[in-house]
């Protein structure tokens, strides 16, 4: 089952910040990671405590993107998008705390 991939306005705002190489490299990985059983852990996929952010989060490298999962609709909602920096997450070039 491939699930479709939306984004809010904010996620797209997030990953506008990026360069052009970097917005690639995020949207490729989207694309490859979370058509396919989004809802299942990996070793880059985990399932986050609850918050207030997203019930998911996928590391592509230093990018973490944080998503919801809609079993029944078959659909993925990217929430937000923000680069990891040791143990500090920056979304749009300021600090992020989940």
């Amino acid at each position: 089952m491939v699930f479709l991939i939306a984004f809010t306005a904010s996620a797209v705002a997030d990953i506008a910040w990026f360069s052009a190489t970097e917005r690639q490299e995020v949207m490729d990985g989207i694309a490859d990671r979370l058509a396919h059983q989004p809802d299942v852990e990996t070793r880059n996929r985990k399932r986050l405590r609850p918050n207030a952010t997203a019930e998911w989060e996928l590391r592509l490298g230093p990018f973490r993107v944080f998503y919801d999962v809609s079993a029944a609709g078959c659909a993925v909602s990217v929430l937000m998008v923000g680069r990891k920096h040791g143990s500090v997450l920056r979304v749009r070039g300021k600090e992020f705390m989940i």
